[in-house]
């Protein structure tokens, strides 16, 4: 389904990451995979069977230069990407009313500016020299109906109107969906508190747990061309436990 496609992922050495970036393979696809954990990027590719289709970049998605210095490796050694999956992210379960400064600005420089920073890269790239491509950014039910975690609802939020406005800023070259899964059996679930955890799990009309896998697939649909018409949506994968 990916024969021949490029595919960047942030937040790509656990959890949803690790799930996209093994199906993009899977599928066909070569990926860059980027993550702030240099040692579990090493793991990732040790895994890998045919690792001239993976390569590993460690950098820190909030840090503007560290993006740059990117995209600047990206042009000189894989100036054919096309495809981008904004993953990377961070979730503190905190009550807003026990956010510090400092708390705030590291959740929305992961969470928004990161997926900024290399949404205006990736499209500079792309417009300029006017290739199709794709964006699939990673949002949450959080950011449609709230969270326990507010600064985190927020970040997730801002998701939403990131990749509506980049849809119509980047036509008709890149389109540019957003998931947004509920609850996902990953290491970041085992830090929502509980009672959030069974009013998510209440409110599903289907019974069957969302796994990373699940996720996975949602995002290689939105990469390929069977997609090809679906532009600014938000795809949600939550059981039914919230209706729009």
């Amino acid at each position: 389904m990916l024969k021949n496609r490029k595919v960047i992922v942030t937040g790509a050495a656990s959890g949803i990451g690790k799930e996209i970036v093994k199906k993009c393979l899977d599928e066909g696809a070569s990926v860059i995979a980027c993550d702030i954990n240099k040692q579990a990027l090493q793991e990732l590719k040790r895994a890998t069977n045919d690792q001239c289709v993976l390569h590993t970049y460690p950098l820190d998605v909030s840090n503007y230069k560290e993006v740059a210095k990117f995209f600047v490796y990206v042009e000189t050694e894989h100036c054919n990407v096309d495809s981008l999956v904004n993953n990377a992210g961070i979730y503190l379960a905190k009550n807003i009313l026990d956010y510090q400064v400092v708390d705030v600005d590291q959740v929305l420089d992961i969470n928004v500016k990161g997926y900024i920073y290399f949404s205006q890269m990736f499209g500079k790239k792309l417009l300029h020299s006017q290739c199709n491509g794709v964006i699939v950014n990673m949002s949450s039910v959080s950011g449609i109906e709230g969270s326990s975690d507010a600064i985190y609802g927020v970040s997730k939020a801002a998701i939403l109107g990131l990749t509506k406005s980049c849809a119509k800023n980047f036509s008709p070259y890149i389109r540019v969906n957003t998931v947004a899964p509920t609850m996902v059996d990953t290491p970041l679930m085992h830090t929502i508190p509980n009672w959030r955890k069974k009013e998510y799990l209440s409110d599903q009309l289907i019974d069957t747990p969302v796994m990373p896998e699940d996720v996975a697939e949602t995002v290689v649909f939105l990469l390929s061309d069977k997609s090809k018409h679906y532009t600014g949506a938000t795809f949600d994968i939550n059981n039914g436990g919230y209706l729009r």
